[in-house]
């Protein structure tokens, strides 16, 4: 099937450019952009709005296998789709951990069939999770693992993570970490500080990123291995990474979108929506973590998706569960950046859709000829409130419900097929 995209918006996060043209679609792939109209071919008016390349989400949480009540492939990939994510890069914290081949298997084959979008998996780095014996690497690689990682659950022996890096950069593999001291941030529900003392909240110090920040760069450094930093958030973090990618080590960083648009004061009154790990930080952070985004210096925004069901919100401040839903919000939230004047569009997409497909070897993420037709058209100045019932999640955990947001998606292509229309 041939499909022309006319009088769109293009958002070309490789060049940096917005220009007005056209896109043609065949075969599932960009066949060319600004053409003339093939015989036969379906044209579609984008009506000015913006179309950029599908957004690559490093780092989703979906409950299957063990935690399908909170959200299941389908749910999460109908919740993607409508969100303009075209391929999710799922977490291993699942229960089971996805720690060996016969599990990412499973959950590879029942992704492929159950959700509109791509999926690929992310592989535990240790057994279990648990921090103590490495996983099968090379048998994960042939899997099909994407990367490997032990999400939050910081391994605390150093000599095990020092053999499994060693391991992985023999293999080639990309490890992903979580840049937190464990000792530090154990019990933590929000930043130490004024706030958290008013509010009587166990907090933890910036200082817990930047410590396990310098902990894991030494070893990336005894290493060589290729790593990503997941959630850098604070700006204590930011000039040791500017030095280690000035000293040419193969390291990438991340941050949350969440941790891009709210900040500590958000919590308020103890509302358990607002927490998420690692706690939301002061404004300051904030500011300094969009800057370094805006830099380049974070190479990728991701929606850190995590679903929970309402019996682990619905508790005090300290004891409930950490994590929000993002997957449809992420878009929208984006757009407050842009709107605020901290990023354009194509720096947005550079950070959401190519850095992470490029930093993971993926063809997506381009608005280039010969490259997979997984686009997202929006229009990033339609305003609407957000109301937490409507979303496609299982799971309804998100900090921007009852909230004015602007940016909808209007319609998502996977493999030039579309699978979400904002009038269906």
């Amino acid at each position: 099937m041939t499909t022309l995209l006319t009088n769109a918006r293009l958002i070309d996060p490789e060049a940096l450019t917005e220009t007005t043209g056209s896109l043609l679609i065949e075969n599932g792939q960009i066949a060319a952009l600004n053409g003339t109209t093939p015989n036969g071919a379906t044209v579609i008016d984008c009506g000015g709005k913006c179309l950029a390349p599908g957004i690559v989400d490093l780092g989703v949480k979906i409950g299957e296998p063990g935690e399908r009540h909170k959200e299941s492939f389908r749910s999460a990939g109908l919740a993607a789709a409508a969100g303009g994510v075209t391929t999710i890069i799922a977490r291993p914290d699942t229960n089971p951990s996805i720690d060996n081949p016969e599990t990412l298997e499973f959950v590879t084959r029942r992704a492929a069939e159950a959700s509109p979008v791509r999926i690929r998996h992310m592989a535990a780095l240790t057994k279990g999770r648990e921090g103590r014996e490495m996983t099968e690497i090379g048998f994960l690689l042939d899997a099909g693992a994407i990367a490997f990682t032990d999400c939050d659950h910081v391994v605390t022996d150093t000599k095990v993570l020092s053999r499994a890096l060693t391991y992985a950069r023999s293999l080639g593999a990309l490890v992903m970490g979580h840049p937190q001291e464990p000792g530090l941030s154990k019990g933590a529900a929000t930043t130490s500080g004024k706030f958290a003392s008013l509010r009587g909240l166990p907090g933890v110090s910036p200082m817990a990123e930047r410590i396990g920040f310098d902990r894991d760069m030494g070893l990336v450094e005894m290493t060589g291995v290729r790593y990503h930093f997941d959630q850098i958030t604070t700006a204590r973090a930011l000039p040791p990474l500017e030095r280690a990618k000035g000293n040419g080590f193969d390291v990438t960083a991340g941050t949350s979108i969440h941790h891009l648009t709210l900040n500590e004061f958000d919590v308020g009154n103890y509302r358990t929506f607002f927490k998420v790990k690692p706690p939301l930080r002061s404004e300051d952070d904030r500011l300094a973590t969009v800057q370094a985004v805006a830099s380049g210096l974070i190479d990728i925004i991701s929606s850190m998706h995590t679903p929970q069901d309402e019996e682990s919100k619905r508790l005090p401040y300290e004891d409930a569960a950490s994590g929000a839903v993002a997957l449809e919000t992420f878009l929208p939230a984006a757009m407050r950046l842009h709107h605020a004047g901290h990023l354009s569009l194509p720096q947005l997409f550079r950070a959401m859709a190519l850095n992470p497909a490029r930093r993971l070897g993926l063809p997506q993420g381009r608005l280039a000829v010969g490259a997979p037709a997984d686009l997202v058209l929006f229009d990033p100045d339609a305003p609407f409130v957000l109301d937490r019932f409507k979303l496609r999640s299982k799971s309804k955990n998100t900090p921007f419900d009852g909230q004015r947001m602007e940016g909808r998606v209007l319609a998502t292509w996977v493999a030039g097929k579309q699978v979400f229309s904002a009038e269906a």
